[in-house]
């Protein structure tokens, strides 16, 4: 009974922060992928039934599946599929009643499971995704969509011709502080947005204790091209969905540099990237990653010509157009020996100084955590459970999400174009045959 209050008066709180009245369905203008998320809808999933859900990847994502269902009071793991035993005996422990498989195919026929979430590495995503779409199976896939341009669009083919639904788990699209943000900067809160800044820093080298030799491309996947786009759609895919959202558009075109730098252990992807990504209006995504230093952690910043937001950490700066703090600044600064001389001429004199920034919160109580970029698994309070409770949802309604299924094929597009620019060292723009109607340029 404990679980089952907590999941629901949570979920209430979730959308009561968003704006909705009680009894009603109001939605925000910047998130329609919400409109499922209403307090009726989840008493109408709570009352239909319990969804059945299939997982076909125990490793450790699919376990922090596990976890966040387990809570959910209206949804059951039935059934487990995984080519690992390690995985699959650590997975059972956790649902010792659900069936286990080796074989996808197989779990794809069982007549009881309602949805299916694929775990995998990302190079059996399409396929998968496919079959179980196929199967009749609502699915759940972790991102990104494919491996490839042309994986992605037989997904999104597959998926406009079934009823089925289809989640991917992008989470900040569910994070309640994210959703805050789109909503202030839509209303105006940071003036213009100008351009967006991200990074994603770490120092790790992303490897997983291998028992046996030929099990190091199965286990450490995430390091080799054939299951592997490496840190664009491990981590960048994350942030430039964030971006596209906020910008209202998709870049038309990217650049930028990627190398192995430090982890130079027989890994082929790369170990930092740096990446421009710009909009046919000017503006660019100014995005960089790398796994061998984090001093800079993680930041995703929204800048307008009134203030800043930075997303990941759910807090905004707003800038100082004041000339009288300009000077009260600057003297200060002369009088401590902050500078040794000042410039006499032109619009730069003044010193813009991020530290004397203030911050805001987006939140008035900010009770969303703060999400550090460190975990390869996942974090509390990230959205995560929120678009899987959805998903749970729509297994029972079988009510389809808005837009989550197109914003995992532009922004995966998004990052394996990214991966070609570095690959060639050239520009490259986005390609008419990948361009949907969903899209804006």
């Amino acid at each position: 009974m404990e679980k089952e209050e907590n999941v629901d008066l949570g979920l209430r709180r979730f959308i009561k922060s968003l704006g909705y009245l009680a009894g009603g369905s109001i939605l925000l203008s910047a998130t329609p992928w919400l409109a499922s998320c209403t307090p009726e809808k989840l008493k109408e999933a709570s009352s239909s039934g319990t969804a059945r859900l299939g997982l076909i990847g125990t490793g450790s994502r699919g376990q922090y599946h596990i976890h966040n269902i387990l809570e959910i009071p209206f949804a059951k793991i039935v059934a487990l599929c995984d080519t690992y035993e390690v995985n699959l005996d650590a997975a059972s422990a956790l649902v010792p009643d659900a069936k286990r498989y080796t074989d996808y195919h197989k779990l794809l026929e069982d007549k009881d499971i309602d949805g299916v979430i694929i775990a995998t590495p990302l190079g059996l995503h399409a396929q998968m995704t496919i079959d179980s779409l196929a199967a009749g199976k609502h699915t759940f896939c972790e991102k990104a969509m494919a491996l490839t341009m042309y994986d992605c669009k037989r997904v999104l083919d597959a998926y406009n011709s079934t009823d089925r639904a289809l989640y991917y788990c992008l989470q900040r699209m569910y994070d309640e502080k994210y959703v805050r943000a789109f909503q202030k900067i839509r209303e105006g809160l940071i003036g213009d947005v100008v351009g967006m800044r991200c990074h994603w820093f770490r120092n790790a080298d992303w490897r997983r204790e291998v028992p046996s030799p030929e099990l190091e491309r199965s286990i450490n996947w995430r390091l080799y091209k054939e299951y592997s786009a490496g840190l664009m759609t491990e981590l960048a895919s994350h942030q430039l969905e964030v971006c596209t959202l906020v910008a209202g558009k998709v870049p038309e075109m990217v650049s930028g540099f990627g190398d192995i730098v430090y982890w130079k252990d027989g890994r082929e992807v790369y170990d930092s990237v740096s990446l421009t990504y710009r909009f046919s209006d000017g503006r660019n995504i100014a995005y960089e990653s790398l796994i061998s230093n984090k001093f800079n952690g993680m930041e995703e910043q929204i800048m307008g010509h009134k203030g800043t937001v930075d997303l990941s950490k759910g807090i905004y700066y707003l800038e100082e157009d004041n000339s009288a703090f300009g000077v009260k600044q600057l003297i200060e600064e002369v009088k401590t020996g902050a500078f040794a001389a000042v410039p006499t001429a032109g619009p730069s004199w003044r010193p813009e100084l991020r530290s004397k920034y203030i911050p805001h919160a987006i939140m008035e109580k900010n009770s969303t955590a703060v999400v550090s970029g460190e975990s390869m698994i996942g974090a509390a309070n990230d959205g995560s459970k929120d678009i899987m409770e959805a998903f749970c949802q729509s297994c029972l309604t079988g009510e389809k999400a808005v837009s989550v299924v197109e914003e995992a094929y532009t922004t995966t597009i998004l990052c394996l174009l990214g991966n070609q620019a570095m690959d060639e060292r050239r520009t490259v723009l986005f390609p008419e045959e990948y361009k949907i109607p969903y899209m804006k340029f």
